[in-house]
């Protein structure tokens, strides 16, 4: 494998956001050639060219929209994204990121194979399948050894190692443990898993209906009032506060189900999912710090809006409301 320094420019092609994180964490943004249509921080990549197209949920749709055509697509054994091939033989990259754990996410490392062999320099790749924050962490190092920059890869997880610990240890002095249920979709219900039960333990709560280290999984709200949760994080993979919101306006509209839900559990948050849950990157610790403090919160630190708001129910309209 040749030696890449200052002087010698790695070309990085990242098909995922969470690597393109990483990557930008590392200080190597100005390397990237080509990137996934889901990398958008920080801003700094969004001039990085695109290499694939989704073929779902291209012009937004409900969560139960998307849903239905995901499963189509897969029953159907038709792919969910479009590798740009052309642009990709143009960016000659000799690094190129990509997963293996969800096939819902992005192209997976079989869709990379023919296009691969068609290049006259044959890259390294590198498969990232992360299901715990130290799988994450892991692959920082994984991916600062590839880019040749494994001391600042490891000066960085060194940093977010400590902060892990420092939430472990204040949230490890609280007496009681809130059950918290996380759900990761909405039109179906869906139950967070993978990372997230492990983030809900960290910050000193207890995950009612995900396992840590497991896929998410379909749910219904009769398994939720069961699992008689004190809090209820809602965060649909890869949404915004914002786009969570108009959601649950959406579906709110055809339903009772949501609304009740509201008066049921007076600690129902909204969460950035996209932000600090979905993707296995350097966020996900902001995420862990963000749910200790909805958690256990302390009068002197309000919650961002950008990051979390707590619904409440409102009595005029029926739904739920900031």
């Amino acid at each position: 494998m040749p030696v890449y320094g200052r002087h010698n420019t790695m070309r990085i092609c990242s098909l995922i956001p969470g690597a393109t994180e990483i990557v930008a964490a590392l200080d190597l943004a100005d390397q990237l050639v080509g990137i996934s249509h889901e990398c958008d921080f920080p801003a700094s990549v969004r001039q990085v060219p695109v290499m694939i197209e989704p073929l779902v949920g291209k012009d937004g749709g409900s969560g139960g929209e998307i849903d239905r055509q995901v499963k189509e697509l897969v029953a159907s054994g038709q792919r969910l994204y479009r590798l740009n091939e052309d642009a990709f033989c143009r960016a000659r990259p000799d690094l190129i990121l990509t997963q293996d754990l969800c096939h819902v996410c992005s192209v997976t490392p079989d869709q990379l194979t023919r296009v691969i062999e068609s290049l006259q320099h044959r890259p390294e790749v590198l498969t990232l399948s992360p299901t715990t924050l130290d799988d994450m962490i892991h692959d920082i190092e994984r991916i600062a050894q590839a880019a040749d920059v494994l001391a600042k890869g490891r000066a960085l997880t060194h940093e977010l190692r400590r902060r892990v610990d420092h939430v472990r240890a204040t949230t490890s002095k609280t007496s009681t443990r809130l059950r918290v249920v996380c759900l990761e979709w909405l039109d179906p219900l869906y139950v967070a898993g993978h990372w997230v039960p492990e983030m809900v333990a960290l910050a000193g709560g207890l995950d009612v209906l995900g396992s840590q280290d497991a896929p998410s999984h379909e749910t219904t709200w009769h398994a939720v009032e069961a699992a008689r949760p004190d809090v209820v994080l809602i965060m649909p993979c890869g949404y915004s506060v914002e786009r969570t919101v108009n959601e649950l306006t959406r579906v709110g509209q055809s339903g009772d189900a949501w609304r009740q839900a509201c008066k049921q559990w007076p600690n129902l948050y909204v969460v950035d999912a996209a932000s600090y849950f979905s993707r296995p990157g350097p966020r996900l610790v902001d995420g862990l710090e963000l749910l200790a403090s909805i958690l256990h919160p302390t009068p002197d630190h309000a919650l961002d809006p950008a990051q979390a708001i707590k619904l409440e129910a409102s009595t005029q309209t029926g739904s739920c409301a900031s």
